[in-house]
């Protein structure tokens, strides 16, 4: 069995190891938009209901306007979690993967674990033919770095000669729509793009995503999840949200953005990449700020892979800028 991956979050745990209550803690270590838009009113049927039809057909025309898909109505799923565990089952796997690493690591320990050989590559020309599945994390979690259209679309040309399939994990990319490949879709059947719903909007809870494919694709995931896969409350509230101007959510994420900077440059920590949603910083001693920072109750991302990396996400307010500052003085690591 391959070992499960610590991700960000963990409160709880963290609390229990370094004390507090979990409400004491500044939460850092995810990449979601700390402070989440005021719930939209949704009919109180929908939590009683399970989820029809009507509620599922509104959440995909909501979503083909937000993420401009053309014709193709994206799927929504419960989590994009979901359908990365599933992903093994639309390649053969005798057939390499490859992944541009590093990057989010549940897509290794996923393939591998279905029995695929898995390469990390960082440039379009490390890919091979016998590449029969790549995945593409853009803009990047957690380095930030971002590929254009255009470049993504000559791999996914490249790659239809062989037969290979192209994944776009866009799950945050609703600060980067311009970099957007959701609506290229429609005229490259072997382009698939994951989308999150909760990390832009601040509701993670909800456990929603959305996959653009080709329609044989879509139904496959469909089928895979079976009936009922996304609440009905999800449903409702993301079809609602994004229909919305959502010009001050982008512009509130960023002025939290610029304050994390702030504080981090006032510190004299090199960021060396990150995006809208948190920074990656080099530190020689990584780790040890990184428990210097629990023990003042407030929780950032490690990396197994690289001991000189944390992912600090966004504080909610100046007061979770303050604090942070204030404990990275005290650190002095």
């Amino acid at each position: 069995m391959i070992a499960p991956i610590v991700h960000g979050g963990g409160i709880t745990e963290a609390a229990a190891r370094f004390g507090g209550a979990p409400d004491d803690w500044l939460d850092l270590s995810t990449g979601i938009n700390p402070c989440p838009v005021a719930l939209p009113e949704i009919d109180a049927r929908v939590w009683h209901r399970l989820p029809d039809r009507h509620l599922e057909e509104a959440a995909r025309t909501a979503a083909r306007g937000y993420y401009r898909t053309s014709h193709l109505l994206p799927l929504p799923v419960p989590g994009t979690q979901a359908v990365i565990q599933l992903l093994p089952r639309l390649a053969d796997p005798t057939r390499r993967a490859a992944i541009f690493g590093p990057t989010y690591g549940e897509y290794a320990r996923v393939l591998k674990a279905a029995g695929f050989i898995v390469d990390t590559v960082a440039r379009a020309d490390d890919l091979a033919a016998a590449h029969g599945i790549v995945v593409l994390v853009n803009p990047n979690n957690p380095t930030g770095r971002l590929f254009q259209p255009n470049e993504i679309l000559a791999m996914a040309e490249a790659m239809k000669a062989h037969d290979g399939l192209l994944v776009v994990d866009e799950a945050f990319g609703d600060l980067e729509p311009q970099a957007s490949v959701a609506p290229d879709v429609a005229a490259h059947g072997n382009v698939v793009v994951f989308r999150s719903f909760g990390k832009f909007f601040g509701l993670a809870g909800l456990r929603l995503g959305f996959v653009v494919a080709s329609g044989s694709i879509t139904e496959s995931f469909r089928e895979w999840l079976g009936p009922w896969a996304v609440s009905g409350p999800a449903l409702a509230v993301s079809a609602k949200l994004m229909e919305r101007d959502t010009k001050p959510i982008r512009d509130g994420i960023l002025k939290r953005n610029a304050a994390l900077h702030a504080v981090l440059h006032g510190a004299g920590i090199d960021v060396i990449g990150g995006t809208g949603l948190f920074a990656l910083v080099d530190h020689e001693r990584a780790y040890d700020l990184h428990t210097a920072l629990c023990q003042e109750r407030i929780l950032t991302r490690k990396f197994d892979y690289d001991r000189r990396w944390l992912r600090i996400g966004l504080a909610a307010d100046a007061a979770g800028d303050r604090r942070l500052a204030e404990a990275l003085r005290r650190a002095g690591v």
